[in-house]
């Protein structure tokens, strides 16, 4: 038996007893899936170019908005690529948000007294260590996952406070609930990039502009700290489902008894998993006080860590899917964040648009409850556009929250969280 064998179905599991294996599932190829996934995107960005050509809400793919979408998907996708290694070891892990607070202190602190390269260092030891106390009380002593998620998030903040009046209250320009200036990571750019885009930009054409804007908007003046973000996408791919590390690591969060059997030391995995999750939370929570400002100042997660989970479970525990639902979040975000009454506005026109075709797809498929209430909710999203001239503020600073309870309700039955997901492990006598 082989460490491949723990993820593979037993011959014959679906229909045992009739002879028929059933139905062999087709596995995509790394291409068709680069593919689908252009395809997609080139889909949406003409969706997003047709609603603002027809509402001349230019700020919908400007790029101003798409730089601050990237500022603010990047610590959602950390802390959501946090939560996945932690929950691919069976591991839930609440505490994000907690793991991201120690990354604002920590990063700043470091960052105030050496430079930004420690300060990021600091802040990814500072989210570990909040990973490594989740693991001993989770994996060790078999502590409820969520109860002691929520224990870290609480503690994070009076120990952060604390800390603080030890250090930045000393300091000029600091007190207990914020640090002084701290020094930021470089920002890069791709030349000639704005030569070539920002006149295009200006022109206000179909989807010329829209690409103009966006790939601007993408390209300059791009953190250190927002590439290392970027990179880490792939790079969790790789490990976790191309190497027998990963292998090992997930076969733990599905089949963590089977995976003993094997020779697999499940705590140790667990402990690797939760480890490597807070310290990729703290490098999000670092984003946040070096990057996105420059300064620490007390609440500043804003419950980013609890979106980034929600962004991982949109992905269906996958990275690609993770960093789409970080996209998703931090677009609304930078919609509402640069004011955008106007563009959340024609955003109506854009989800009348998606709801309709999604509910003549289920319609087809012969679902017609669904589809009925898709069509439905469109035709009311349709009326909202057409009389009203703005959406209230209130709402449109919930968009992001929103937007997270919708994309979750209607993403509920594909999702397949690992089997053995916040389920206590004991090793076998």
């Amino acid at each position: 038996m082989t460490a491949d064998s723990l993820l593979t179905p037993a011959p014959g599991g679906a229909a045992a007893g009739t002879g028929d294996p059933g139905p062999k599932k087709r596995r995509l190829s790394l291409p068709m899936i680069l593919l689908i996934t252009s395809g997609a995107i080139f889909a949406g960005v003409i969706a997003l170019s047709l609603v603002r050509v027809m509402t001349g809400a230019n700020d919908l793919t400007s790029s101003g908005a798409t730089h601050a979408a990237l500022q603010a998907a990047v610590p959602i996708g950390l802390a959501g690529l946090g939560g996945l290694w932690a929950e691919r070891a069976g591991v839930v892990n609440i505490g994000l948000e907690g793991m991201m607070i120690f990354g604002t202190w920590f990063g700043a602190w470091g960052s105030l007294n050496w430079g930004w390269a420690v300060g990021l260092i600091a802040a990814v030891i500072g989210g570990a260590l909040g990973g490594l106390l989740h693991a001993v009380a989770t994996v060790t002593f078999g502590v409820d996952h969520i109860v002691s998620g929520v224990a870290i998030n609480i503690l994070a903040l009076g120990v952060t406070r604390y800390l603080s009046s030890l250090t930045f209250a000393n300091e000029e320009g600091g007190g207990v609930n914020q640090s002084p200036s701290v020094e930021q990571p470089p920002d890069l750019s791709v030349p000639g990039v704005t030569w070539l885009t920002e006149g295009l930009e200006s022109k206000h054409w179909f989807l010329v502009s829209d690409l103009a804007g966006i790939v601007r908007g993408l390209l300059t003046d791009v953190s250190v700290l927002t590439i290392v973000a970027v990179v880490l996408v792939p790079v969790t791919f790789y490990l976790l489902w191309r190497t027998s590390f990963g292998l090992r690591l997930r076969s733990v969060g599905e089949a963590p008894h089977a995976a003993e059997t094997l020779g697999v030391n499940v705590y140790l995995y667990k402990y690797y998993a939760v480890v490597v999750s807070g310290a990729i939370a703290g490098l999000g929570g670092a984003f946040l006080s070096m990057v996105a400002a420059d300064i620490y100042r007390e609440g500043q997660t804003n419950g980013r860590g609890y979106i980034g989970l929600a962004a991982m479970i949109f992905g269906n525990w996958r990275p690609g899917g993770l960093a789409a639902g970080a996209a998703l979040f931090g677009y609304t975000d930078a919609l509402q964040l640069r004011g955008g009454t106007t563009s959340i506005h024609a955003l109506l026109l854009l989800i009348s648009g998606i709801l309709l075709a999604v509910g003549a797809w289920q319609v087809y498929r012969r679902k017609f409850v669904i589809g009925g209430v898709a069509i439905g909710l469109s035709v009311l999203a349709a009326i909202s556009y057409f009389f009203t001239d703005q959406v209230p503020v209130p709402f449109v600073q919930f968009t992001p929250h929103v937007t997270t309870l919708v994309v979750l309700a209607l993403a509920a039955q594909r999702l397949r969280p690992p089997a053995a997901d916040g389920i206590p492990y004991r090793r076998s006598t």
